[in-house]
């Protein structure tokens, strides 16, 4: 333990920033983002800066090819800065020290008090910020100067580190790292750090290189000395492999070289053709160890080229190498060596060895033992060889002639596949998998726009082929569609999702809310805004802290390493995924983390256009209810059920409404505005305002759809409201249906504007489709709009609806009317039995448009319960209708109503009488309220007016609008009836 109590001036304001954040006070604007997250995590650790516990570990080293490649790039960057006065470390890839060169002894003696030299541990975690540990936690570069350390120890020096990772399979296998005092700092370290690691690697590259031509080297002098004991006469050219054929030679191959425990594998080809893939070992003269491929092709003509991929420059003709344990001739004689493949022919036997006998002839011919590993292929082109550097994953170009010697016998085709190093094929087949799961991973995620749904599809996507375990977690928010808000260590998120091979993991299950501990990984990832991996799950820092109890039963369960990553998108953090592995998988690594931070990224897109979009379905859900009837209103004609479903893909403009009218009426309306989203429910709300405004004048249903039409053809050329200019922004097309039912005559009109045929339901369950005169859709002008009358018995139901219902991908709206008509063919339902019955009939699991749905089963008004008379043309007859109001009145017990209902009744008809022609006709209905009509043949309005003092006349009617609830005109083919509503006592 080292105790540290010395205090150091820094530049900048960092000594105040890093004071104020040990206090907990926010510093976002005065320290760079990297070291800031640095801080946190140390933070999270519990380091505190004047105290650290740095580890030690002697006889560190590394291993031989990586020193072997490193040595010369360090030995030339310790000769050009063996001035400055810098010193150069090599760590391994757990922050270990192993090497460090240069500096000066003065230097050297600072470094060596902070415990910064060879055998300690300069990891994150206990040392805090610094050119190697935060190098390892970044997974890139940094610079650090000064007070941006996190330990008081370190500010008086600068510091530069870099990854070095192995070109290959991608994994960190050192950091490399140069330290000076902080006044002879330059940023430009950082630059000279990585230009040095990035030597590094490409020294590893060429070693790599250099040890697979020694192995083509190898192979080729096989080949010779087989070449030279027997030859195979020639037979004529044949046509060259096709590319599918090729393409699957090569996957198999890659397949073989990957699998040390297997050596055969058989190839069905085009053209009834097997192959049969044998893997081989080869042995360098300086002990480099290699693994071929050969392809012995059997039922085909010969081919002349097998080129896998197409050859970067002309090749020169090679020789393949043939078996070398059999040679030419006769088949010989059944050994008691394991059993071959079953279904070959005896040629095949005498050319394809048994797994031993390959073993057996590779010693024999290169004096390697068997195959432990795998490689990928390389050009084994002669004089491309010799001059080029083979580069692994390259694949064999072969050509043979007549006169080859990679013949077995008759029908069978020997040829080279592929060539490399052992452990390079491995890599090469998970980086080929690799590609193929983020394949999938983009076609199989995001398929909905489903916040829920697209979480779930990460999981399934994910277990067993990359975790085991995956747990997606977003905070509520995201699940409603809100904006995603600043998401910190101690923000609770919700487990949405939880993919899993077996049921025994412990982890939370879906729907829990979880808080992670602030030292928890999950929590440090989502600080920080980074992902974090936890190869020995563990071992992590603060793990356990979260749910110590929970924590040593995932332990228990087998789960052993963690890669957290946290979910972004536009900017912002929408959540966090968390992939675990259990005991029987490997730990996770680098590539893997690159991965899955590439996979969540995908997902993060996904996740964030199916929150946006469940905002603003959302939205425009609450817009379309909020337009839509609430209630059911106040009216006696007709018992109404009602149904509204949005589609999955997008809230539409259905929309419906049941209108009271005068004189007991009702109107029923459904209609369908085109397109989906804000502005469709915004265009159905000026649609539905419109037809109110209509009603109210008492319009019938034909013309009432003419001064519809005309306005949906001037809101779409932007006259009237200010339309967007946009191509979703007109509403031609919307379609509508409107019908008028008086109760007392039970007489229903109805008139449509390319709207679905309505249904009628008699009392004994007949179902009839009202055959309307087609029109089409509203704003297209130029077409009548017709009318057709029914009578209703009482008790039949008027069903109407949307085209969703009855119309989609799956079937054409004649089959669905079909099935309509069968589902309502039943006699004395209610209509929300009736509703009830047709959903669950006619409704898809997620319907792709919207469906609006009304039934309204029929009443009649009792004929005891209206009162009419026919007036003469003679004013003197007013008193005599006068007192026959006050007597029908007393019969229905309303007699508190007799003064106001004869002063209405007289004005009425004296009007009529004076200004109106016959005939005129007085009604009494007794609703909900009270309802007095005067009807006449003259079309003229009346017209409320103030009168003069000195008028004899004129207040009649200002006398009715103030002792009635309500009065207007309606107009009639005959004429026009004046109406007025009294509220029932």
């Amino acid at each position: 333990m080292i105790l540290l109590s010395v205090a150091w001036d820094d530049i900048g304001g960092l000594v105040d920033a890093h004071e104020r954040f040990l206090a907990g006070v926010p510093v976002d604007a005065d320290v760079r983002g990297s070291v800031l997250d640095s801080w946190k995590r140390c933070r999270s650790v519990g380091l505190e800066p004047d105290r650290l516990q740095v580890p030690y570990a002697p006889d560190l080293t590394l291993d031989d090819p990586f020193l072997h490649a490193a040595e010369p790039v360090l030995k030339n960057l310790a000769a050009s800065l063996s001035e400055a006065g810098m010193t150069i470390a090599l760590c391994d890839g757990e922050g270990r020290m192993v090497q460090r060169l240069g500096g000066g002894r003065q230097l050297c003696d600072r470094l060596d008090e902070v415990n910064f030299a060879p055998g300690y541990d300069a990891s994150e975690r206990f040392v805090g910020t610094n050119g190697v540990g935060t190098a390892l936690a970044e997974r890139n570069p940094v610079y650090v100067v000064g007070r941006e350390h996190f330990a008081d120890c370190l500010q008086p020096f600068a510091c530069a580190g870099a990854p070095v990772r192995n070109p290959l399979s991608g994994r960190i296998e050192a950091v490399l790292d140069l330290t000076c005092l902080r006044d002879e700092g330059d940023p430009a370290m950082l630059r000279l750090v990585r230009e040095a690691a990035q030597a590094i690697e490409g020294r590893m590259l060429e070693v790599a290189t250099e040890r697979e031509r020694a192995v083509l080297a190898a192979y080729r002098r096989a080949t010779a000395r087989a070449s030279t004991q027997w030859r195979q006469p020639g037979r004529p050219d044949g046509d060259e492999l096709g590319p599918v054929d090729r393409a699957v030679l090569r996957e198999k191959a890659e397949e073989l070289l990957a699998s040390p425990h297997r050596t055969l594998d058989e190839v069905t080809l085009s053209g009834g053709r097997t192959a049969t893939l044998l893997r081989r070992q080869v042995r360098g003269a300086a002990g480099e160890t290699g693994v071929v491929v050969e392809a012995r092709i059997v039922g085909s003509p010969h081919v002349r080229q097998v080129c896998l991929s197409a050859p970067a420059a002309p090749v020169t003709p090679t020789r393949a190498l043939p078996q070398p344990t059999v040679p030419p001739g006769p088949a010989p004689a059944p050994s008691p060596a394991p059993a071959r493949p079953a279904a070959r022919s005896a040629g095949l036997r005498t050319v394809v060895p048994t797994p031993a006998e390959v073993e057996r002839g590779a010693q024999g011919e290169t004096g390697a033992p068997a195959a432990t590993d795998s490689a990928v292929g390389v050009d084994t082109a002669v004089g491309v060889a010799a001059r080029t550097p083979v580069r692994p994953g390259t694949s064999v170009a072969t050509e043979r002639g007549s006169d080859a010697s990679g013949m077995g016998a008759a029908g069978i085709d020997v040829r080279l596949l592929l060539l490399g190093e052992p452990g390079v094929g491995r890599l090469a087949l998970l980086a080929r998998r690799r590609l193929e799961f983020l394949h999938d991973a983009g076609v199989r995620i995001g398929t909905t726009l489903d916040v829920t749904r697209t979480a779930e599809e990460l999981a399934e996507v994910t277990v067993p082929r990359f975790a085991d375990f995956v747990a997606v977690d977003l905070p509520d928010g995201v699940l409603h569609g809100e904006e995603p808000g600043p998401l910190g260590a101690d923000t609770p998120l919700r487990r949405v999702a939880l993919g899993a091979v077996h049921e025994e993991s412990h982890l939370h299950p879906v729907g829990d809310l979880v808080r992670y501990a602030p030292s928890a990984p999950q929590a440090r990832g989502l600080e920080a805004r980074q992902s974090m991996l936890e190869p020995v799950l563990a071992a992590a820092d603060g793990w356990l802290a979260h749910d110590p109890a929970r924590g040593e039963r995932i332990l228990a369960a087998g789960i052993h390493s963690l890669v957290t990553v946290p979910l972004r998108a536009r900017g912002e953090t929408l959540g966090l995924v968390s992939f675990y592995r259990a005991e029987k998988t490997a730990p996770f690594e680098d590539d893997d983390l690159s991965l899955a931070q590439e996979l969540a990224g995908r997902a993060a897109i996904c996740i964030d256009n199916a929150r946006r979009y469940t905002r603003e379905h959302n939205t425009a859900l609450a817009l379309q209810r909020s337009l839509l009837p609430r209630g059911r209103s106040e009216q006696s004609a007709v018992e109404v059920a009602y149904r509204y479903l949005p589609a999955q893909a997008g809230v539409g403009g259905d929309w419906f409404d049941v209108i009271p009218l005068s004189g007991a009426r009702v109107a029923l309306v459904v209609g369908d505005v085109v397109g989906h989203g804000l502005h469709a429910a915004a265009t159905m709300g000026r649609l539905r305002t419109a037809v109110h405004n209509f009603c109210s004048l008492d319009l019938p249903p034909d013309d009432l759809l003419t001064h519809l039409d005309d306005l949906v053809g001037r809101l779409d050329r932007g006259e009237g409201w200010a339309a967007e200019n946009s191509p979703d922004s007109g509403i031609v097309g919307a379609t509508c249906l409107y019908a008028v039912y008086d109760p007392v005559s039970r007489r229903c009109t109805l008139s449509r504007a390319g709207h679905p045929l309505p249904a009628v339901v008699d009392p004994d369950g007949t179902v009839t489709f009202v055959d309307l005169p087609s029109a089409p859709p509203l704003g297209l002008g130029g077409m009548p709009f017709e009318t057709v009358e029914l009578e209703l018995a009482e008790g039949s139901q008027l069903v109407l609806y949307t085209d969703g219902l009855i119309e989609d991908r799956h079937r054409d709206i004649d089959a669905g009317m079909q099935r309509l008509g069968a589902v309502l063919a039943q006699a004395g339902r209610p209509p929300e039995e009736t509703c009830e019955a047709v959903l669950d009939a006619l409704l898809p699991a997620r319907p792709s448009d919207d469906v609006a749905l009304l039934v309204a089963r029929t009443h009649a008004l009792d004929s005891d319960r209206v009162a009419q008379w026919d007036v003469p043309s003679d004013p003197a007859a007013v008193s005599r209708f006068r007192a026959a109001v006050t007597e029908q009145l007393a019969a229905w017990g309303l007699e508190e109503l007799s003064f106001t209902v004869e002063l209405v009744a007289s004005e009425l008809v004296t009007n009529a009488i004076r200004h109106a022609t016959g005939p005129v006709r007085l009604r009494l209905l007794r609703d909900r309220a009270l309802i007095c009509e005067v009807s006449d043949g003259s079309s003229t309005s009346p017209r409320l007016r103030r009168a003069k003092n000195e008028d004899e006349g004129g207040r009649g009617l200002f006398l009715v609008a103030q002792l009635t609830e309500r009065w207007g005109t309606r107009y009639t083919p005959e004429g026009k009836i004046i109406w007025t509503e009294l509220p029932l006592p």
